[in-house]
């Protein structure tokens, strides 16, 4: 555990060396890259053991796909285009000016502080660190201390290739996560929950650091009337029961045509079944990470079981879930009103309530009658309500006919709006977030400057006459 007085030392011990050596080369930052990956794709076994250890049970399959080759194609992703990303920007002069010429050049911005969450705890705390990394920064890392074994290993994996200078890696309690906060970077980035977000955006303000939060929500789908349950039911279910529903872009919610509703759920159901052939005790389901979570999901369905929803189990059923700590089976939950908590609250787990709706008006109107969601999955045709979708809602990335694949393609930034967050990273967005944009105008030998002195004044009189038609 990282003493929270020590946090401050080790902030100007990056800060010192910054100044001390200066933005690092494209050779130099390409470089660290390349070691930042041999050395997560190198520990993918160990990272596989660290997670499911944390969990209890985790998904070998998730882990490889989701936080080994996520980070390892993201940072292939930033090695490739770093030097289109650090090329200087040229910005237009007026043509009273030309003589000069104005530039965008993009310089690190010094030390930039990371905050993750638990449920992705390698992917989510990585591609932060890296995209940092790529900019040009020192970078300091606090990852949440559910994940103790992640967290020790990823200690051990990059103390052996970085020193504490460039990137250092803060373990502890919610008391080291305050301190943390409360640090001067010169940008800060948080992933992880609506309220802590809120804490920790106004900690910064004491310094006036600039925020990155990644936040959530209640990510709604929504399926077109007609379209094919078969496909839609399936990839609701990939994108629900992915880490066992503990994913920030998960489908929070179905919103089902009211003539699709009981089909859609016979075939949600079937859809399970095919994925984890043995029940909640299947090899590739995931379990909940600790028993707090595992009881607040069971708190949101005997609240909406007791006010009157329908509670279904779906899939096979084969294996006794009580054989592994904190599974939840995979539940449909239909009939849901406004009075009830899920109705409100992140799930945040493999619980999909379903609610009907007559025509997409309704359905965008669900939508927007709640807080901007971080993700929206539709599945329909090219038509009049996608169009309307897609133009009266706004959310912070979609997925049409898919879930959750936006957040692999690294050339899309990543972020939320109003409260499922602000700002983003991945793609060239993530590099000039974590970069300052220096604006630099070259004067030339002669410019307008040149005609405010004597002999020069009569002709100002024709250059205002052009600046202000």
């Amino acid at each position: 555990m990282t003493a929270p007085d020590r946090l401050g030392s080790l902030l100007a011990d990056q800060r010192a060396a910054f100044l001390r050596d200066g933005a690092p080369s494209l050779a130099q930052r390409r470089a660290d890259l390349s070691k930042f990956r041999s050395t997560i794709i190198g520990h993918r076994k160990a990272i596989e053991d660290a997670i499911n250890a944390d969990f209890g049970h985790r998904s070998r399959y998730e882990t490889a796909i989701m936080e080994v080759g996520g980070v390892a194609e993201g940072t292939k992703y930033l090695i490739r285009n770093l030097r289109k990303f650090m090329a200087p920007s040229r910005r237009h002069v007026a043509l009273h000016m030309r003589m000069g010429n104005a530039r965008i050049e993009y310089q690190p911005l010094g030390v930039v502080g990371v905050m993750s969450p638990w449920n992705y705890p390698v992917n989510l705390a990585l591609m932060p660190v890296a995209t940092a990394i790529a900019a040009g920064n020192r970078v300091m890392l606090k990852p949440s201390e559910f994940t103790p074994v992640t967290n020790a290993l990823l200690a051990k994996m990059f103390g052996e290739i970085f020193s504490e200078e460039q990137f250092a890696i803060a373990n502890g309690d919610a008391a080291v996560g305050a301190a943390f906060a409360a640090l001067p970077f010169d940008h800060l980035v948080f992933t992880g929950s609506t309220a802590v977000g809120r804490a920790v955006m106004k900690a910064a303000s004491d310094n006036l650091v600039p925020v990155t939060l990644e936040l959530g929500g209640k990510s709604p789908v929504i399926v077109a009337k007609g379209h094919s349950l078969d496909q839609a039911a399936a990839s609701i279910a990939f994108g629900k029961l992915l880490n066992a529903g503990q994913t920030c872009i998960a489908p929070d919610y179905a919103l089902v045509h009211e003539n699709d509703v009981e089909p859609f759920i016979e075939t949600y159901g079937r859809k399970v079944a095919s994925f984890y052939a043995d029940g909640p005790t299947s090899e590739h389901y995931t379990s909940i990470i600790n028993e707090r979570h595992h009881a607040r999901l069971q708190s949101l369905i005997e609240d909406a079981r007791a006010k009157g929803a329908q509670i279904v189990e779906v899939g096979n059923r084969p294996g006794d879930a009580s054989t592994r700590r904190n599974t939840l089976a995979p539940t449909v939950v239909f009939g849901v009103t406004d009075t009830m908590r899920i109705a409100h609250e992140e799930i945040f787990g493999p619980v999909l309530p379903v609610f009907p709706y007559r025509d997409i008006a309704d359905a965008v109107a669900y939508v927007n009658a709640r807080p901007r969601p971080l993700a929206l999955y539709y599945f329909g045709a090219d038509d009049e309500d996608r169009r309307m979708v897609l133009s009266q809602t706004t959310s912070g990335n979609v997925t049409i006919n898919g879930t959750i694949m936006h957040i692999a393609q690294d050339d899309l930034p990543f972020g939320g709006v109003g409260a499922s967050g602000m700002g983003a990273y991945h793609g060239i967005e993530g590099f000039r977030t974590l970069s300052h944009a220096k604006g630099i105008y070259e004067q030339g030998r002669w410019n307008l400057s040149n005609l405010l002195h004597a002999p020069f004044r009569q002709p100002i009189d024709i250059i205002l006459k052009m600046m202000l038609r």
